[in-house]
């Protein structure tokens, strides 16, 4: 679920200095909760040329903390890579030589789509805790609208890794005659106890932060920091491996010696801090509590009775699944239970199980076997 730059490189190229758009959109949309939006904008990014068929668009679903900032760099700040920028671009595994990219903001996000500190045209105040709550259907419908605005009537793929592959396998059920094929990296059908667990413990320090004011903070100008740098450490933690985190820091001391108390000492401790920090001072702590709540509404299965192969029997989608062996979060054996509900209704599905130390955040690395994989798959499909 975690996004930071991406790793440099090894093949292909950078798509070079980008600029997002946006577009609004005045028609109600209902929401699964039962909510509905007057309006709204989605912000995105594309990447790449739309070809006279409209038939070479690929759709790019971003995970918890991400944003359709896919690829590339801005003029005005070159060192704000895109989160996918190693696997996205010309002559990369996503070649955007062939393919026509989107990256988009999902509705309720801090990136410049409508969400909680957007302004409520009603009240003239920003939504605070009155945005409504939203889910990955909500998401993959407005997404849907976008590319309907976009004159895009089918996705040659839709790809996404974390919360970004839950997307895209919901978009092979929402809309199945509107995909051709789904990347499904690092992923799960559900959340297991322990995952809503880690997102429960996130929003208790958010919301009792005392700044964080019923989810209102903006009008008395704070933010709940200390909350949202709690949960960023938490949820940092699980994107890692032990094997990872070892490496890395190991018990690696600041200074020579400890035992100074509660001050940080440890390598480890003052990354996390680091991290922590960073986090706060750019993203929304209501925008965090509607995300990770749509992680743990996220169960595709839940109205056939648990039963994923029922409930896959929509798609008709070709797939790819990847897993990685050191994903303590969202584990292989995950990926498989949608490997083998897609299996149980004769579907194309590829699986890869890439043996790295990364832990959740391999899907972000540059591992050459993992890009390997992708291009090998992407170089398949035809638009």
């Amino acid at each position: 679920m975690n996004a930071r730059v991406a790793a440099p490189s090894t093949g292909g190229r950078s798509v070079g200095v980008v600029t997002p758009a946006d577009l609004a959109f005045d028609t109600p949309l209902a929401l699964k909760g039962g909510a509905v939006m007057p309006a709204y904008a989605l912000r995105y990014e594309t990447y790449g040329t739309l070809n006279a068929a409209r038939s070479n668009a690929v759709l790019v679903c971003h995970a918890l903390n991400a944003s359709h900032h896919v690829a590339g760099v801005y003029a005005d700040d070159p060192k704000n890579v895109g989160w996918w920028d190693n696997l996205i671009g010309p002559g990369r595994a996503v070649d955007t030589d062939r393919f026509f990219v989107i990256g988009v903001n999902n509705l309720g996000s801090c990136f410049g789509s409508t969400g909680p500190a957007s302004i409520d045209p009603a009240t003239g105040r920003p939504w605070g805790a009155a945005f409504p709550f939203v889910t990955v259907e909500d998401w993959v419908d407005t997404q849907a609208r976008l590319a309907t605005a976009l004159g895009i009537e089918r996705f040659a793929a839709v790809i996404g890794g974390s919360l970004g592959g839950m997307q895209a396998l919901q978009w092979t059920l929402s809309y199945p005659d509107r995909v051709g094929h789904a990347l499904i990296a690092a992923a799960t059908p559900k959340l297991s106890a322990q995952n809503i667990a880690f997102n429960e413990v996130a929003r208790r320090a958010i919301t009792t932060d005392p700044d964080f004011h019923g989810g209102n903070y903006y009008e008395h100008g704070v933010v709940p920091g200390r909350g949202l740098r709690i949960a960023r450490m938490l949820g940092h933690i699980t994107y890692l491996s032990d094997d990872a985190m070892a490496e890395k820091f190991g018990r690696d001391l600041r200074a020579d010696t400890f035992g100074r108390g509660l001050d940080v000492e440890f390598e480890i401790e003052s990354y996390l801090r680091y991290q922590a920090d960073k986090f706060a001072a750019y993203f929304d702590a209501n925008t965090y509590l509607r995300i990770t709540r749509a992680l743990d509404w996220f169960d595709p299965a839940h109205a056939f009775d648990g039963d994923l192969s029922a409930a896959l029997a929509r798609a008709r989608a070709r797939f790819l699944v990847v897993s990685f062996t050191s994903d303590w979060r969202f584990s292989p054996a995950r990926s498989r239970e949608i490997v083998k509900a897609l299996l149980d209704n004769r579907r194309d599905v590829s699986y890869a199980e890439v043996d790295a130390p990364h832990g959740h955040d391999a899907f972000l690395m540059d591992d050459a076997r993992y890009h390997g994989v992708v291009r090998a798959w992407m170089d398949n499909i035809r638009p």
